[in-house]
């Protein structure tokens, strides 16, 4: 049975990662970039490679990277959550660096992962919002490679990967191809979304040429299982960030001469929350170091996190505005970007009614 202890390492990993984002994604910082059309700081990115290798933690040494396990990657992006990181984090770790690994597929983890690891290449997987790989598009073998046809209508940070790894539907099933930022016939399509902290593009492939890779569907599912446990990760981190705040409003905010936390409505409101935290991030982390086992409940796991970390960080979220009101509605206060973040988060890779669907499926139930 897994077991999860902080190590002295985690602990100065953890420090490390809050300084940085504290003074490279303040809020100020997190309204900029929401409001830019790439959506995130080149040059912050680079910096957390080349800085902290925060991008190459869980690629192997031979790749570039530090070799880290799922344990270490969800502590940053516990951190990662508590600030609204706007970065392709999520897509180019958590989702095509994490494929690519679980491909098996020697020769593209040589061409791809070193990119990756010292922050010169974005990439995403191009998979449905609901985790179903394979979904809209659809390859076919020609005389000169192979050619990919369809819509993938919500992909994460899309519009900026330099490398599209696709699942796509053939005659065998469902199969792997890279594409890259020129491949021609590759359309993207900037959305709008309630969370302009995360960017999504539509990605459209008209005879686009993608390069096969090993793996197929297993690895995607191996893939999507992994990434939901980074996504739950980064859920309970913003669900943290939201309960500090709340408590903290608790603790300041005067009326009818006391502070209101000491009103016995609010204490057990925030009781409640620190309960939600609390399970969110011992879910998180418990599945996180699964992962590193390579427990065989790790499928049943990850949908368990993915739909308790979301119902988690949405009621959080949800009732730290309801804590600050008035003040918690309006534009100028935080509070509503973690909702935000929590509600869109909620329905990435699988809603939580397609989690505890599969969790029970997983389980025999």
């Amino acid at each position: 049975m897994p077991a999860f202890a902080v190590t002295p390492e985690q602990q100065d990993l953890r420090a490390s990662v809050r300084r940085f984002l504290a003074d490279r994604s303040p809020e100020a910082e997190v309204r900029r970039l929401s409001d830019t059309e790439q959506g995130f700081d080149p040059d912050v990115w680079k910096r957390m490679a080349g800085q902290l290798g925060l991008q190459g933690l869980g690629i192997p040494e031979e790749f570039g990277g530090a070799g880290a396990g799922h344990v270490e990657l969800g502590i940053v992006l516990e951190e990662m959550g508590r600030a609204l990181l706007c970065a392709p984090f999520l897509s180019t770790v958590g989702l095509a660096a994490n494929l690519l690994l679980t491909s098996g597929d020697r020769a593209a983890q040589a061409r791809y992962l070193p990119g990756i690891a010292e922050g010169g290449t974005v990439a995403t997987v191009a998979v449905s919002a609901a985790g179903l790989p394979g979904a809209g598009v659809v390859a076919r073998r020609t005389d000169d490679g192979w050619r990919l046809t369809g819509t993938e209508p919500y992909v994460l940070d899309g519009h900026v990967a330099d490398l599209v790894l696709v699942p796509a539907r053939t005659t065998a099933g469902v199969a792997l191809f890279a594409v890259e930022r020129e491949a021609s016939g590759l359309g993207r399509t900037l959305l709008t979304t309630a969370d302009r902290t995360r960017r999504q593009a539509r990605l459209t492939f008209t005879d686009t040429p993608g390069a096969p890779l090993d793996g197929g569907l297993p690895a995607v599912e191996r893939m999507l299982d992994l990434a939901a446990i980074a996504l739950a990760s980064e859920q309970a981190g913003g669900a943290a960030r939201a309960l500090e705040m709340s408590v903290g409003y608790a603790k300041t905010r005067v009326q009818f001469g006391r502070a209101i936390g000491s009103f016995q409505a609010v204490k057990h409101l925030c009781a409640d929350l620190l309960l939600e935290s609390e399970s969110a991030t011992s879910a998180a982390r418990y599945a996180a170091s699964a992962a590193d086992e390579d427990a065989p409940d790790l499928p049943a796991l990850a949908s368990l996190v993915r739909f308790s970390c979301s119902d988690s960080f949405v009621k959080v979220a949800a009732d730290t505005i309801q804590i600050h009101g008035g003040i918690g509605f309006t534009w100028e206060h935080p509070a509503h970007l973690y909702l935000r973040r929590a509600r869109t988060s909620a329905l990435l890779l699988g809603d939580p009614a397609f989690h505890r669907e599969r969790y029970l499926r997983r389980t025999g139930v």
